[in-house]
């Protein structure tokens, strides 16, 4: 074991500060990484402050990290000291139901390890995430990054950019469809580069017309403002696809109401409380209204290497870790185009 520096807080109503922070040495299938970004997911804010009731303190957020790799196991393949990679949301599974056996670790039937705010089967106690200086995954869970991409902007995709990919690849959005993208934040952003790099007619619908220049730049064919109800009736029955990002209270009914027959609507945003789904949305049409959750390795690892072909990363905002309580303040009020990423050169390294 060994001791690493990173931000952590010790109780919900507490700011993160400098910590010190427990890592396993590296055991034969190892990889330690140095890490260089940190992306600020919303889920980071969740966890920080406690906001799903299942946060065990100390807790150290972060689960979109890139570095450089420091050690190996000896039993590592496919990855050597000095190279670049990534750690998600994920740091293990249990590897053996149907869905690992699938390559579906996110919907793990024995409850994957998260990278933060999950039991630590090896030192015990919860594990910590990538607000810190160094992190220690199984080598079965470490990520190859696109060489040709900037470092810092690619962190978010191992949590927005899975995000979005996952829900399109599985739903083969493609050239000859139409798709809505709901909502311009973090997640959205992603989604509507992404699905513009499909080949898919991508229309965003947003709350705020200003957005409008903003999403054409990064892909939109479109934008609809959802509250103005001729441009919505304008898209009626049209829809291929929509995938809705919104973590907020809103009516799903009027977009599942846009989507063709057989349409799909997906939702990766995550409003507090539950949505209210009229059984008519979906009856007419014969629509369907799923969910979707990240991605696998392989899926998030093809995802990466779709970014670096295509060269998509995300729009981000570099800050020093001293700033995050001051980013978290900024996300809620959707004050950042559109990903906060930690330059964790900014951290001491001594707590």
């Amino acid at each position: 074991m060994f001791v690493c520096t990173g931000f952590s807080t010790g109780a919900a109503d507490q700011p993160l500060g400098l910590a010190k922070i427990n890592r396993r040495d590296p055991g034969p299938r190892d990889i330690e990484i140095k890490i260089r970004y940190c992306g600020v997911c919303h889920s980071d804010l969740h966890a920080a402050r406690n906001e799903w009731g299942n946060t065990v303190y100390p807790c150290t957020p972060g689960h979109e990290i890139v570095g450089e790799i420091t050690r190996v196991g000896a039993e590592v393949t496919g990855f050597k000291v000095g190279e670049l990679a990534g750690v998600g949301c994920l740091v293990d599974s249990c590897r053996t139901c149907s869905n690992c056996k699938d390559g579906l670790e996110q919907y793990c039937e024995n409850g994957f390890t998260g990278t933060y705010n999950s039991p630590d089967a090896h030192l015990g106690g919860m594990t910590q995430g990538g607000y810190s200086s160094h992190v220690v995954v199984d080598q079965d869970f470490v990520l190859h990054l696109p060489e040709n991409l900037d470092l810092a902007a690619i962190a978010p995709l191992l949590c927005a950019g899975i995000t979005t990919y996952s829900p399109l690849r599985h739903w083969k959005v493609g050239p000859g469809q139409k798709v809505g993208v709901v909502g311009l934040g973090g997640l959205g952003h992603m989604g509507v580069k992404l699905a513009h790099a499909m080949g898919a007619r991508v229309v965003l619908f947003t709350t705020s017309p200003g957005k409008s220049e903003d999403a054409k730049r990064l892909g939109a064919d479109e934008v609809v403002v959802s509250k103005n109800a001729e441009e919505m009736a304008a898209h009626a029955t049209s829809f291929d696809f929509i995938l809705d990002t919104v973590a907020a209270d809103h009516d799903v009914n009027a977009y599942l109401g846009l989507l063709k027959r057989d349409g799909t609507m997906v939702q990766v945003g995550a409003p507090e409380k539950p949505l209210a789904v009229s059984a008519f949305s979906v009856i007419f049409k014969r629509r369907n209204f799923a969910g979707s959750l990240i991605g696998g390795i392989a899926e998030t690892q093809e995802m990466l290497d779709f970014c670096g072909e295509k060269n998509i990363v995300s729009d981000i905002e570099i800050i020093p870790i001293q700033k995050i309580e001051e980013a978290y303040a900024r996300m809620l009020k959707s004050d950042v185009k559109y990903r906060f990423v930690i330059d964790m050169a900014s951290l001491p390294e001594a707590a």
